[in-house]
């Protein structure tokens, strides 16, 4: 028999790394039934038939997101043998929130005081045995990072499977009244054991406590929470939450002994005057973003993807041409072989060692929680266009793959926040489209990092202006929510959680490249190698040709019209990204001696403001069809998907269209660096265009005259 235990906690307590040293490498991602939020589960080491449940992130279990009510719904229904309730030791009074209600369910639970290394260097003291017998359950000390207490966290969880658990947890007397009250009204109608979670929800008024009411309880119910309201002068949910964190206030002050305040600052506090300040915050994260795509592109994920690339072109594609030619295999088969599957996906999977690079940088970016403060500094500059940070922490999570940053949408309060935050996050270059910016920088633009971190910032400007166009429509006006976030101190970064996290996105990537990328190959080279006659011709003739000639004439205007090829890439990553790479790969890779051939090819044919143009265009359409799709899910039709891709596509057009005349007329084909004006110039003119006083910033403030 297979036993289950639960592991839940705050965002940023450890959660992970705990869960990373439970189960090494038997971990399973997918996600939980009907809803997209990750599911993680794993074998523990020291008991393979016994199953670890890493619950998301979460506050508290009210069911205000899709990870509440997912982990939620997981302790009510599914009810796991045991709960490990990770605690960031540093910050008891706000995580004890969540353990008070995870205690009222009723489910045998174990309390990991994590980051005990850090209590230690702040010179906290926690009794250890006093938190323990205050709140009634097992504590055990632990530090996730360096794996102290892992063993004895997992021994304890195992050792009170089955036993029988009271909650000795009571607030205020005047609460414990209505408690009592409710408690009676709902009896028999709810397991004991939960009985007093249901009660305290009820008084919450929390209408998806997941107990279906009678009439009649629910009327009594209310009758007894309209009591509790007049005589505590609050809302129900004020009150509760209110009599829990005095409770916990309680607790925490005979448990712990914080000693007497170090007047020095901690080096987190003295990192982030710096890097969240308001002169250097928007420049250290221009710096950061410059350094990241810098390695990633030139760099260390350059040099390694030049010799992959040079393994798949100049070993592996003239072997498998001879060995093909030698065995008599038909030519055409050879083609489709050697040019279609392995030319077309070889040309996505030799950007692989950047996607690397860039997938490690960033998770240890993530890791160190400078992240955590990137969402703080851009929440400035976001309220400014009618969004707020929340609407960056799905960018930040779109950086590896739009569909997740789409998803991660639902968390934001305000509607029209963030059914625009849905169509726009898109915006930012996903992983499908690095390989996208390293053909394009590679070929025209010597490599130069500085590429893709205008596709970043291009990106951005995108949704900041979206932020004022869109909100002009009457569905998506709206006020700014609030924006509250926990900045966790800085610290190393766990390798092992580093490596799995980077080579998780990379087998997601090599993954839909050897299906959606392999499959869109195989039909580019078909329509590429056969005319409507079906017989086998140069790619001039083809069918291909004849629908990219058909259509070139659109981008035109673009700079990138000119050459079928282009234009039938475009369509081609309408599919998924990769795909511009990879029918670039089947149309240019049967001509070309090698990867870089590909590059010279490519840039005997566009020039500068041309690829440019192409690169802005295909970075700021519409996405993938599943991201499309996912759109769809947030924004709850086909129609608003398609007004929102109709919205991409006209904005995409309009700024390749204007970044091309302008490098054009004042530039020509003139050195990389046009680029920064280029943009400049593209924001200056959506900022007349879209502000309601474009010059007011000239007006002396505070001026006597």
């Amino acid at each position: 028999m297979v036993t289950r235990i639960a592991l839940i906690g705050n965002p940023n307590s450890g959660k992970t790394t705990m869960f990373n040293k439970l189960t090494g490498s038997s971990q399973r991602v997918g996600n939980w039934p009907g809803v997209t939020v990750e599911r993680k589960e794993g074998s523990l080491r020291f008991k393979e038939d016994t199953v670890i449940a890493d619950l998301p992130g979460i506050y508290s279990l009210s069911a205000y997101s899709p990870e509440e009510i997912v982990s939620r719904d997981f302790l009510l229904n599914d009810r796991p043998d045991a709960v490990i309730n990770i605690v960031d030791a540093a910050n008891l009074e706000r995580n004890l929130y969540l353990t008070t209600q995870i205690l009222e369910v009723g489910i045998p639970t174990v309390i990991a005081l994590n980051m005990m290394d850090t209590v230690a260097k702040e010179g906290i003291k926690i009794d250890v045995d006093k938190l323990s017998k205050a709140l009634g359950c097992r504590i055990v000390e632990t530090t996730a990072s360096k794996g102290d207490g892992v063993e004895d966290l997992a021994k304890a969880a195992l050792s009170v499977i089955g036993t029988k658990t009271e909650n000795k947890l009571r607030y205020t007397k005047d609460l414990e009244e209505y408690v009592s009250k409710a408690e009676e009204v709902i009896s028999g109608k709810v397991p004991e054991e939960v009985k007093r979670w249901y009660a305290l929800k009820l008084l919450e008024r929390d209408e998806r406590a997941g107990m279906d009411i009678d009439p009649d309880v629910r009327e009594r119910i209310e009758a007894i929470v309209s009591s509790m309201e007049e005589r505590m002068d609050n809302d129900a949910d004020g009150i509760v939450a209110e009599k829990r964190y005095a409770l916990i206030g309680k607790i925490v002050g005979e448990a712990v002994d914080k000693g007497h305040p170090k007047k020095k600052e901690t080096s987190s506090d003295r990192i982030d005057r710096i890097v969240t300040g308001r002169r250097f915050g928007l420049l250290i994260f221009a710096a950061v973003m410059f350094a990241i795509y810098f390695i990633a592109i030139r760099a260390v994920g350059g040099w390694a993807s030049d010799h992959f690339n040079d393994i798949i072109w100049n070993t592996v594609i003239p072997a498998a041409e001879g060995w093909l030619t030698g065995a008599g295999v038909a030519d055409w088969l050879v083609g489709l072989i050697v040019h279609g599957i392995i030319g077309g996906v070889g040309a996505v999977i030799g950007f692989l060692p950047q996607m690397l690079v860039l997938f490690i940088v960033l998770a240890v970016l993530g890791e160190c929680g400078y992240m955590a403060r990137v969402a703080f500094v851009m929440d400035r500059l976001f309220r400014r266009f009618g969004l707020s940070g929340k609407s960056f922490i799905p960018v930040l999570v779109g950086m590896g793959c739009g569909i997740p940053g789409i998803m991660a949408s639902r968390a934001i309060e305000g509607e029209s926040e963030r059914r625009i935050t849905a169509m726009t996050v898109t915006f930012i270059p996903c992983s499908a489209k690095l390989p996208v910016i390293a053909l394009i920088a590679g070929a025209l633009f010597g490599q130069s990092a500085l590429i893709a971190v205008s596709m970043y910032f291009l990106g951005m400007l995108c949704i900041l202006m979206s932020g004022v166009l869109l909100k002009k429509w009457r569905s998506f006006s709206g006020t700014p929510s609030p924006f509250i976030m926990e900045l966790p101190p800085y610290h190393v970064p766990s390798a092992l959680s580093v490596i799995r996290e980077s080579l998780g996105r990379v087998w997601a990537f090599f993954r839909n490249a050897g299906t959606l990328v392999l499959l869109a190959c195989v039909l580019v080279w078909f329509l590429s190698s056969f005319d409507w006659g079906l017989r086998m011709v140069n790619a001039g003739d083809s069918i291909l040709a004849d629908i990219g000639n058909a259509l070139k004439w659109i981008f035109v205007p673009q700079g990138f019209g000119n050459d079928w090829e282009f234009t039938m890439a475009t369509l081609a990553g309408l599919l998924t990204k990769e795909n511009i790479v990879g029918t670039l790969g089947v149309l240019f890779g049967s001509d070309a001696a090698g990867g870089g051939e590909t590059w010279n090819i490519i840039g005997n044919m566009l020039t500068q403001a041309s690829g440019y143009s192409f690169l802005v265009f295909n970075m700021m359409c519409a996405p993938c069809l599943a991201a499309v799709g996912a759109i769809r899910k947030e924004l709850g039709s086909w129609k608003d998907a398609g007004k929102a891709v109709l919205y991409q596509c006209s904005l995409a057009y309009v700024l390749s269209l204007v970044i091309y005349q302008f490098a054009t007329i004042f530039f020509g084909n003139g050195p990389e660096w046009w680029i920064i004006p280029a943009v400049a110039a593209l924001a200056g003119l959506i900022y007349a265009l879209i502000s309601k006083e474009p010059f007011g910033f000239l007006r002396r403030r505070g001026s006597n005259a």
